[in-house]
């Protein structure tokens, strides 16, 4: 693929990724969620007029917000009333998303660093715009002659979402009161057949943040990055079947890739923030090297 083609492909993802920010999308319309009198969240209209429904729980406010009753006063009594409405909802077949009900609990606050308010099952926390966080592990193999390979997974084609896709070689969401670490050990061990030893040796390197929307509910992403430099004789082995198959690529290939429908597109954003780390991309070739930079650090 000639140069150019490459970086708008790329440039035409990260826009994809971030289209809650451009003109014309939903955020215009949407309602802002409040928990406690803080905003957590992004509701779409036609949500919105399905939550306010349950009375006792949600209710509208001045100045065009969704807030949970003042009677719903601490982190367990949010939880399991919003939890009940959500049960109740998964039989409304409009609201897509509840179809992957996955019994995930994830954390709601408006910032990492803030203490939960509640916590909101996975599949749900579109609806609600809520802020989503996850670790992702580049695992990539330095060969004697210094080239730089990436290993990269290919999604099982049963997974509920972006079945069959190309993927890092580990990764998962951060579920409520799981350390980043811990979720980083889990995934490496349960994905890949990582050994503790070996994935402790992961370095935090980078957050990669992106919101979008779908017609269905708000996306807030906010992945934290780890490297993972693997010796050249490992070879990560299939482990609880949400991966195919691994595969071993040189870094050349692996950028071409990037452009390609065949990548899960936050996991193509956290390679391509890699290559740009690693000077696999550099500010004097690359005319888009800004707006790369930029579409993978959006304020969430």
């Amino acid at each position: 693929m000639a140069n150019a083609a490459w970086s708008d492909k790329v440039l035409q993802l990260l826009h994809r990724m971030n289209n809650f920010y451009l003109p014309g999308s939903c955020r215009a319309s949407c309602l802002r969620f409040e928990v406690n009198g803080s905003k957590v969240g992004w509701i779409l209209p036609h949500v919105a007029s399905l939550l306010t429904g349950y009375g006792d729980v949600f209710k509208s406010t001045q100045g065009g917000a969704v807030s949970l009753c003042e009677s719903l006063d601490s982190y367990t009594k949010r939880s399991e009333a919003v939890d009940d409405v959500l049960s109740v909802l998964r039989q409304d077949h409009s609201l897509h998303c509840l179809k992957g009900w996955r019994d995930e609990r994830y954390s709601v606050m408006d910032k990492f660093s803030d203490s939960p308010v509640m916590w909101m099952e996975r599949a749900a926390t579109s609806l609600f715009g809520i802020k989503r966080y996850g670790v992702h592990i580049n695992g990539y193999t330095v060969h004697e002659n210094g080239e730089v390979s990436m290993w990269l997974a290919r999604r099982s084609p049963t997974k509920q979402t972006y079945p069959g896709l190309l993927d890092n070689i580990a990764a998962g969401g951060l579920a409520a009161g799981m350390s980043i670490k811990h979720t980083l050990v889990k995934e490496c061990q349960e994905e890949a057949c990582i050994p503790q030893a070996l994935a402790e040796k992961a370095r935090p390197v980078s957050t990669v943040s992106y919101t979008y929307e779908d017609g269905q509910g708000v996306f807030a992403e906010s992945q934290f990055v780890f490297d993972l430099e693997l010796p050249p004789s490992f070879n990560p082995r299939v482990g609880d079947g949400e991966v195919q198959d691994f595969y071993l690529l040189p870094i050349d290939e692996v950028k071409e890739l990037l452009a390609t429908e065949d990548f899960k597109p936050n996991c193509a954003m956290v390679v391509l923030d890699f290559l740009i780390r690693h000077s696999f991309i550099e500010p004097d070739k690359e005319p888009f090297y800004q707006d790369f930079v930029s579409g993978l650090h959006q304020a969430l």
